[in-house]
């Protein structure tokens, strides 16, 4: 056992797993880092809606269940990078009111056990790390940041631009949407990001999306202590007699069993499989799984309610990289409806192909591929709140099982009715006036008319952290109340979900997290 001995082990490399990782890299202290899927394969494909979107080339096909026993096929990625290889990179902070109790429509989003000051300084840092584009001080919600964002907002372009000015003219405060792409607008010819149009969903072929591959767990590799391991798929945490630590990891390394221990293990696996290795590593001290004497693991699953909208013009919209623009007037209500509503901004822009993988109720006159270069493509994101029923569990196979009741939705039927009411009010375009708008039309996420349970890219909260250790599994610093070497990373801590994009806040954490670590090992 002794070679296979770390001083840290982090199983994933996402916005938790590969952020830490980094932070950790420089110590000296000896570092294993466990990925179950390999670097996603550098080829055309990379680039091509009909690989990655319409077929799904990069996506697990492992298959899931629902509650009444269904199959669901997870939209998620194994891969070195984690699911940030394949994100958007929209990197927002939280705002500072989703950190305390918040009244919705719908019940009562809870307090975290941290403020916003404690989390700030670990923003800032993420956001120089994972290099975000943005401009202080035009989100009217954002809350206040000790320094300015490292690289300047990405650009509008006209079409993006003409909106903005439209959201102005109706006397809202539209800005830029912060986001973490490697783009020099001043020097093209020096930019690794060149503004294509495969960014939000695709991997980047180019390396110039900040993503956690990329920008954590590639410079890592430069450091004689630390090393990845791919193909390593962690079967289950093992304990000491006393189940105060866990002594061994379990792998299955290209279907060879294999061990290691760390005096330190982070799990980083994303919520749903985060929950479930802790419930595969049920043992005589653990019985209701690892870490779960509160019986919270794989409770309180949220994933935000989501929306795309695709806003239909007679005029082509000829915008390439889109995910400029967003809103977030209605983030905690408006005059006439006083809950939060949540966040309006934009998806990459929408091809043909695309569509057919979640074709929209086409529009009279339209093909899908008229209406994919015809559309603006909004993405709507509301708070959904966290209900214990709403969970990861696992079959009598150790399969995951996940369970999801939508809540809250009302919020987000207002701000779709809020967008709709705005599109009407479009200034008259030239060639056909007011005619021009033909109205919105909601792309189907896989299934109806929102991202069903198998999208589950914002997935947080199976492994909430709080002060108390009968309602929560994790302390304030992401360590298990239950044992004193295992720590969460990823967004399983999250009490609540906000309405905003969750990788920032993982990554921020991420650094907090290691922040401890290395006071730790002092």
């Amino acid at each position: 056992m002794h070679n296979n001995h770390y001083d840290v082990i982090i199983v994933g490399t996402g916005a938790g797993g590969g952020t830490l990782a980094h932070k950790l890299a420089p110590t000296g202290k000896r570092v294993l880092v466990l990925e179950r899927g390999g670097y996603v394969p550098r080829e055309k494909d990379n680039w091509d809606p009909g690989a990655v979107n319409l077929h799904g080339k990069y996506q697990t096909r492992e298959v899931w269940r629902d509650s009444k026993g269904k199959d669901l096929h997870p939209h998620t990625n194994y891969c070195v990078g984690g699911n940030t290889k394949f994100y958007g990179a929209a990197l927002f902070r939280l705002r500072r009111e989703d950190f305390g109790e918040l009244r919705h429509h719908g019940g009562v989003s809870p307090a975290w056990p941290l403020s916003y000051d404690d989390l700030q300084p670990y923003y800032t840092a993420a956001e120089r790390m994972y290099h975000v584009h943005g401009e202080r001080g035009e989100d009217p919600t954002e809350p206040h940041a000790c320094a300015p964002f490292p690289y300047p907002a990405v650009s509008h372009e006209p079409r993006m631009q003409q909106l903005h000015e439209d959201f102005q003219r109706l006397g809202l405060r539209p800005f830029h949407t912060p986001l973490g792409v490697m783009l020099n607008e001043k020097d093209r010819h020096a930019s690794k990001c060149i503004r294509c149009s495969t960014c939000d969903g695709f991997p980047c072929l180019v390396y110039a999306k900040a993503d956690a591959q990329v920008l954590a767990i590639d410079p890592s590799l430069s450091y004689p202590n630390f090393t990845l391991l791919t193909g390593a798929k962690v079967k289950r945490l093992e304990t000491s007699d006393s189940g105060r630590e866990v002594t061994r990891v379990h792998v299955e390394r290209d279907g060879v069993p294999e061990q290691y221990s760390a005096s330190m293990v982070v799990v980083s696996c994303g919520a749903i499989n985060s929950a479930a290795l802790l419930l595969r590593s049920a043992s005589d001290r653990h019985p209701r799984g690892l870490a779960n004497g509160s019986g919270v693991v794989g409770r309180h699953y949220m994933g935000h309610t989501n929306s795309v909208l695709m806003a239909l013009s007679k005029c082509p919209n000829p915008t390439v990289f889109q995910k400029t623009l967003s809103l977030n007037d209605f983030y905690f209500g408006s005059e006439d409806f006083p809950y939060p509503m949540g966040h309006i901004s934009f998806v990459g822009k929408l091809d043909g192909q695309t569509l057919k993988a979640g074709a929209p109720a086409i529009a009279p006159g339209f093909t899908l591929d008229l209406m994919a270069s015809h559309s603006l493509d909004f993405w709507l994101t509301s708070e959904d709140l966290p209900d214990p029923d709403n969970r990861v569990t696992l079959d009598r196979d150790g399969n995951i099982v996940l369970a999801y009741q939508p809540n809250n939705e009302e919020g987000h039927k207002r701000l779709i009715a809020k967008l709709k009411h705005l599109m009407q009010q479009q200034t008259a375009c030239p060639a056909h006036g007011h005619e021009c708008h033909q109205g919105l039309f909601a792309r189907n996420l896989f299934l109806g008319e929102r991202i069903p349970l198998a999208g589950v890219a914002h997935q947080n909260g199976t492994i909430r952290f709080g002060r108390d250790p009968l309602t929560s599994a994790l302390d304030v610093n992401c360590k298990a109340h239950e044992l004193d070497n295992l720590y969460v990373v990823d967004g399983s801590f999250f009490p609540s979900s906000g309405a905003v994009n969750p990788a920032l806040t993982i990554m921020a954490n991420a650094l907090r997290v290691g922040d401890h670590l290395i006071e730790r090992f002092k």
